[in-house]
C-alpha cells in the first residue's frame, strides 16, 4: 500500500488559540499548558526535517546547488550575489520585453530564486554572531543597571547613618544622681497597674509574692 502523505498547515494556528489557553482562570487552577521539553535529537516544523545539532542548516543538506565557496568572506560575498540579482533582474525586464514566450525566462526567474536564497542563507549565519553580541548588550545594560542601584543605595545608606549619628548626638546625657528613687518606683507601679489584668488570680498572686520580697529587704 502506498503510504499517504500527511497534510500539514503552511501556517501557524492563530495566536488567541494559544492565549486563551493561558487564561487567569486555567493559571489558578494549573491547566494552563506546560512548556516544551528540550529536544534532544531531531523535529519537524511544517513538513520540513531538522537536526537539533544544526542551528543553521546547509544547503546541501536543503538539496540547493552552492554558487559560493565553503570558506570565503561573507561581506564580499553578499555584495556579489547582490550585483548578480541587478544583472539578473535586467536580464529578465529584458527578455520579457523582446522575448515574452522565451523559456529563457523560466530559468532567470530560477536564477533569480537561487540568488535569493543563498543571500538569505548568509544573513542566517549572522544569527549566532547577533544572538551573542544582543546577549552582551543585555548583559552590559544589566550590570550597569545593577551598579547604579548599588551607588544609589550606598547614598542612602551613609545619609540614614547620619541621620542616627546626629541624633545619637543630640540624646542628653542622663546620669546616675538624675533618677530618684521616687521616679523609679512610680515607673514600676505605673507599669504594674497597666499591664495585666487585676481580676486574674496569678495577678493577685504576683503581688502579694513582690510584697513578701518587698518585707523581707
Amino acid at each position: 500500500m502506498a503510504q499517504q502523505e500527511s497534510q500539514v498547515m503552511s501556517l501557524p494556528l492563530p495566536p488567541t488559540q494559544y492565549i486563551n489557553l493561558f487564561s487567569e482562570e486555567n493559571i489558578r487552577r494549573n491547566k494552563a499548558p506546560r512548556p516544551p521539553p528540550p529536544i534532544q535529537d531531531s523535529y519537524s516544523m511544517f513538513g520540513i526535517q531538522y537536526n537539533n545539532e544544526e542551528m543553521i542548516r546547509s544547503l546541501e543538506s536543503q538539496n540547493i546547488k552552492r554558487l559560493i565557496p565553503i570558506h570565503f568572506d561573507r561581506r564580499k560575498e553578499l555584495k556579489k550575489l547582490n550585483h548578480s540579482l541587478f544583472v539578473n533582474f535586467l536580464d529578465l525586464i529584458d527578455l520579457l520585453i523582446q522575448y515574452p514566450d522565451s523559456p529563457r525566462r523560466t530559468e532567470k526567474i530560477d536564477d533569480l530564486s537561487l540568488l535569493f536564497v543563498h543571500m538569505h542563507h548568509l544573513l542566517n549565519e549572522f544569527r549566532p554572531h547577533q544572538a551573542r553580541e544582543t546577549l552582551r548588550v543585555m548583559m552590559e545594560m544589566q550590570k550597569r543597571q545593577r551598579v547604579e542601584t548599588i551607588k544609589r543605595f550606598k547614598k542612602h545608606l551613609e545619609k540614614v547613618v547620619d541621620i542616627v549619628n546626629t541624633a545619637f548626638a543630640a540624646l542628653p546625657e542622663i546620669r546616675e544622681e538624675d533618677l530618684s528613687e521616687s521616679d523609679i518606683k512610680m515607673e514600676i507601679d505605673n507599669h504594674d497597674s497597666s499591664s495585666g489584668n487585676k481580676n486574674d488570680p496569678s495577678y493577685q498572686l504576683d503581688r502579694i509574692m513582690c510584697k513578701v520580697i518587698d518585707s523581707i529587704e
